[in-house]
């Protein structure tokens, strides 16, 4: 068994009156994770923390804070099999998987080093006679980071990398689902040298998540919140943001669709699309759970698919396999749901819908049409719809039908067709033969509609976690307002 605890001020702190919550194993039951269970005054001392170290770290020189931040990529390198094992036992995920997103926070946070010499002050173009302008960018304050479950160490990492390397302090909120996963990643990220209190972590039992993060987005220190989740939570966190006028960060749900045109290469786009569609049981905000396929290859396609899918599934004596578990029974009971509806509206079934304690085989839906439940919603598992189309046009309608604009995918031999299909499509990400599932720190990732606003990563995030300053400088005081274009 894992315990837990809460990180304030660079020490392992348990919750009040030794308060913990149990993360239990989605198979057995037995507890795999007893975790501190802090309340919001609790949570609050986490961001006093943060505040106080906030000077200091604000402060240092942009080179120390980019050394340290890639000084923690090493640091969560050298922790991958231990945050394997940790991954299995509190998300099922695969060790695979797990791995995947180590090496995408490594990415993460050698690209955010990169980015500490954006804090400071430039020149700008104008002025009054006798005077200058200046810009200054500076560093926020403190910045609350949540982080979900499906992608933890990713996530996680991506919350606080950025507001790190600009110079703010920060208090990540574990995920109720996997708190020892998120303080192995707090830990190694600490251990490459931060100070104390510039990265805190809070944990909470799963019915104090709405007081601990109403009182860390109310606390006065905290100046943005990033969140990445589900659209309902994260409608949630915007409004406690705006009633505080709390500039937030929201990536939330997604519902891809990869197109595949009739010049696409079948069997190389089957592969790829069942890499969007069944990694970590499709439990990825980006994964893709729409197919729209032109009519004359959707049977090649769909025959293509189905073998794909069949080199995926698990043993169904163990239960174990390529693509891990899903989170527990409500996720396998909802997924059911799903195919259930899907099939009593009209869809076939082309190859899986079995399951076995807390996965569910890779599964295709040929027929999926409106008015079926997986028409529009978030699947978030295994399964995925096939929409038969009559052209591209048609194929761009389908997949902008949704409310959601994340990611998609076109796949086609023209590639100046495909990316002007591309461009039509309603989504923060796209991609021309490629899979729905891509991740680049380099490049700016948001959604659009109901999958959130603002974007991680890239240049984008700069403005993201720091402040503007603009600064008139003269040469003596004015009298006066001036003309600036008197020059």
């Amino acid at each position: 068994m894992f315990v837990a605890n809460a990180i304030i001020s660079g020490a392992s702190v348990a919750a009040p009156h030794a308060r913990t919550f149990e993360r239990r194993d989605l198979i057995t039951g037995a507890v795999v994770t007893r975790a501190a269970a802090l309340d919001a005054a609790g949570a609050e001392t986490a961001a006093d923390a943060a505040a106080r170290a906030f000077p200091e770290w604000s402060a240092c020189a942009p080179a120390e804070r980019a050394k340290l931040v890639r000084r923690a990529a090493d640091c969560l390198r050298d922790a991958t099999e231990e945050l394997c094992q940790i991954g299995a036992a509190e998300v099922g995920a695969s060790a695979d998987w797990v791995r995947f997103n180590v090496e995408i926070a490594c990415e993460t946070l050698q690209h955010a080093a990169s980015l500490a010499d954006a804090i400071g002050t430039t020149q700008a173009a104008g002025g009054p006679v006798g005077a200058s302008y200046r810009l200054i960018r500076k560093p926020t304050g403190v910045v609350l980071g949540i982080a979900p479950w499906n992608a933890a160490v990713t996530l996680a990492v991506r919350a606080v990398a950025a507001p790190l390397a600009l110079g703010n302090t920060v208090v990540l909120k574990a995920s109720e689902l996997c708190p020892k996963l998120h303080e192995r990643v707090a830990e190694a990220l600490i251990a490459a040298g931060l100070p104390d209190g510039v990265l805190n972590l809070v944990s909470n039992a799963p019915e104090d998540a709405h007081s601990v993060v109403e009182a860390l987005i109310a606390h006065p220190a905290v100046r943005r919140v990033n969140f990445t989740g589900s659209t309902r939570v994260g409608r949630e966190i915007a409004v406690m943001a705006a009633r505080h006028l709390k500039k937030c960060l929201l990536e939330l749900s997604g519902k891809a669709s990869a197109i595949v045109l009739a010049d696409a290469d079948i069997e190389a786009t089957a592969r790829t699309v069942a890499h969007g569609a069944f990694f970590n049981q499709g439990q990825v905000c980006m994964a893709t759970d729409r197919i729209v396929v032109e009519a004359p290859v959707a049977e090649a396609f769909i025959a293509a698919l189905a073998r794909e899918a069949q080199e995926l599934r698990f043993d169904p004596a163990t239960g174990r396999g390529p693509l891990g578990q899903l989170i527990g029974n409500e996720a396998v009971a909802r997924v059911r749901g799903l195919i259930d509806d899907a099939l009593a509206k009209g869809a076939v079934l082309v190859t899986g819908g079995e399951g076995n304690g807390v996965a569910v085989q890779p599964t295709i839906l040929d027929h999926v049409a409106y008015g079926m439940r997986i028409y529009g919603e978030e699947v978030f598992g295994p399964v995925v719809g096939v929409i038969r189309v009559a052209d591209a046009d048609e194929a761009v309608t389908v997949a902008n039908d949704t409310e959601y604009g994340l990611a998609a995918a076109v796949f086609g031999r023209n590639v100046d067709k495909a990316s002007a299909i591309a461009q039509r499509i309603e989504c923060g990400a796209v991609h021309v033969n490629g899979s729905t599932v891509c991740d680049d720190p380099a490049m700016p990732y948001g959604g659009v509609k109901a999958s959130g606003y603002g974007r991680f990563g890239g240049q984008a995030v700069i403005d993201e976690f720091t402040e503007i300053q603009w600064m008139t400088v003269r040469d003596e005081p004015a009298v006066g307002p001036e003309d600036p274009g008197k020059n």
